[in-house]
């Protein structure tokens, strides 16, 4: 899944031409070729490409860290990444005049990948949380690291998913106490559940099991088995496996949204060009629809924002 870019080149000529023949020629090829990437006072077709950083600009394309395992947020269809993060990945490129390459990762290390420059920006369904944004381990509280910025796209809760019929009669947080939850490890949704596991043991309860996973597929699977009793994850993730898994007959989210908070384009904290490139991008979708359309396309328009905060998470 790798987009790559072509650069035009003319042919080498064996007899030098006068520079005004050039010139003539120049300007026939670009009309002729109806070449506008390169326009005084910028770019008609991508307004914003001017934003971007030069680097990102020349080579014409934002490499993205993602976890391509989460649908309908982004998941692999016939080799391509497909989902509401690429389309609005897509709808962005377009207004930067690049394109968004995804590559797939363990979403534990996206963050790692982030700050190693191995991607330009993290986009899979990540939480904008103060923990993200200022490098802080949410397990022990201690810094581990600079932390990123984001640019906020969406917004999205916790969901309880449970076997269809809710066999074991799940209905809140508390009834996990005691109980085998799978979840995809390094996520909100396990800090909801380690925080759970926490009150558990205040009320004298029974601790919750814990089984993390590298990726959510694994999770549903260990719930589909029967060995667990539930999975915690993002409500358009659960919502679209309540409604496609099994042709709807696996699994059922059950309660309301848990702690609903901004998802964010990661991206670090020295590239602020790009970090408000980015948001300029997204606020020029929202006005123009594009973001609507994409919304309505996988009914998940609850989830809509009507402006790109920068770090806005809590």
């Amino acid at each position: 899944m790798t987009a790559s870019s072509t650069r035009r080149t003319t042919a080498a000529h064996s007899r030098l031409v006068a520079v005004s023949a050039i010139a003539v020629a120049g300007a026939l090829i670009l009309t002729g070729c109806g070449d506008q990437t390169k326009k005084a006072g910028g770019n008609s077709s991508a307004p914003l490409a001017d934003k971007l950083p030069k680097d990102i600009r020349d080579a014409g394309v934002i490499k993205v860290g993602s976890d391509i395992a989460y649908p309908p947020v982004e998941y692999m269809q016939g080799g391509k990444a497909v989902g509401i993060d690429p389309d609005i990945a897509e709808a962005l490129g377009k207004q930067l005049g690049v394109k968004f390459e995804f590559q797939n990762g363990k979403f534990a290390q996206l963050i790692v990948g982030l700050q190693s420059k191995r991607y330009d920006v993290a986009m899979s369904a990540m939480n904008d949380t103060k923990d993200r944004q200022n490098g802080i381990d949410s397990d022990t509280g201690k810094k581990v690291g600079n932390g990123i910025d984001f640019v906020d796209y969406f917004t999205a809760g916790t969901s309880i998913l449970v076997q269809k019929g809710n066999p074991k009669g799940i209905k809140t947080l508390d009834d996990l106490c005691g109980q085998v939850v799978a979840l995809q490890r390094g996520t909100t949704s396990e800090g909801i559940a380690k925080a759970q596991n926490t009150k558990c043991k205040k009320d004298g309860k029974k601790a919750i099991t814990l089984q993390t996973f590298d990726t959510d597929p694994e999770a549903l699977l260990r719930l589909k088995q029967g060995a667990s009793v539930a999975d915690l994850n993002d409500f358009p993730v659960a919502a679209y496996n309540a409604k496609t898994s099994g042709g709807g007959n696996d699994f059922e989210v059950i309660g309301e949204q848990i702690e609903a908070g901004p998802y964010g384009i990661g991206v670090s904290k020295e590239n602020t060009q790009l970090r408000d490139a980015l948001q300029a991008a997204m606020n020029a979708i929202i006005k123009n629809g594009d973001y609507q359309k994409i919304l309505e396309k996988w009914n998940v328009t609850d989830g809509g924002i009507t402006e790109a905060k920068i770090n806005g998470g809590s």
